[in-house]
């Protein structure tokens, strides 16, 4: 029989592999960002024969691709990072306002037409978007929903599954008696929720604004198919369109946008990710 001590030893040994793997598996994660990274700063040419090479004397071009990139076209790059940042804040703002009054009228009213919205919200969670995509174009253009401060209504049909799903979790942990002597103080449902209800919901709100974030912000197939790319381009589109003449594509500009994409969000993630794993944990008290 094996002793403390020995099992001890066998344990450390388990983390100590477990750790090795998990740090290979996250350098294979960061290898394209890294490769993203190296290649902005390349020429276009060296972007192709030498992309995993780190920038020499003769491939270095400091800035150039990212000015190149944000002055390419007729389209200016100020007007897509304002597009993205209206349809983002917009849209991540009505699905959490929105879904979040949603998840606390299903988890405490207990009939079934609530258990019937609660699980077609699941169900769409798991719909692919290449089935409804050509219905939901000529949809929104039917609707006028296809401007930047319309298309958030698409978004927060698109964002109320996993919303729900996390919200409705939360509550369901927050004590009824709570809310039961709020109404006892004279609160009415409106100003029950927005006082008594949503400061508690703050680790699931903060969870769940974090991920819709990165969807809406980094999204490309929905804007192009809803918004007319000719007047309204959102980073990611405006990103596809640096070609030049025969298809020719600038690597070393579009790397540089790619770069300036990716930074805000994950700036915002690194700030905020120890409050996803509060917010999932909270939401997964009570099914």
């Amino acid at each position: 029989m094996a002793t403390k001590e020995e099992t001890l030893a066998a344990e450390r040994r388990k983390k100590s592999i477990l750790s090795v793997v998990l740090s290979i598996v996250c350098i294979i994660w960061c290898l394209p960002v890294v490769a993203v990274i190296i290649n902005s700063f390349k020429a276009n040419t060296y972007v192709k024969t030498e992309t995993f090479a780190l920038p020499s004397e003769q491939s270095f071009v400091g800035f150039d691709n990212f000015t190149k990139g944000m002055t390419f076209g007729n389209y200016p790059f100020l007007n897509s990072v304002t597009y993205s940042v209206v349809i983002t804040v917009l849209s991540v703002a009505l699905i959490l306002i929105f879904c979040s009054m949603a998840a606390w009228y299903i988890a405490r009213v207990d009939s079934l037409f609530c258990k019937i919205i609660y699980f077609l919200c699941i169900f769409s969670m798991v719909v692919p978007f290449q089935m409804v995509m050509f219905t939901l174009s000529k949809t929104a253009d039917q609707l006028s929903l296809n401007t930047p401060w319309t298309i958030p209504i698409v978004y927060l049909g698109f964002g109320a599954g996993l919303a729900i799903f996390m919200f409705v979790g939360f509550v369901k942990s927050i004590p009824l008696e709570i809310e039961e002597a709020a109404a006892i103080d004279g609160c009415g449902p409106v100003r029950t929720f927005f006082s008594v209800v949503l400061p508690m919901l703050k680790p699931t709100l903060i969870s769940v604004g974090i991920l819709e974030i990165m969807w809406v912000w980094n999204d490309y197939l929905l804007p192009v198919l809803v918004l007319d790319i000719n007047e309204f381009r959102t980073i990611p589109i405006h990103i596809q369109y640096l070609k030049g003449s025969y298809g020719t594509v600038d690597l070393g500009a579009t790397m540089a946008l790619i770069l300036m994409a990716i930074i805000p969000v994950v700036v915002f993630y690194l700030a905020c990710q120890k409050h996803i794993i509060k917010g999932v944990a909270a939401g997964a008290v009570k099914g």
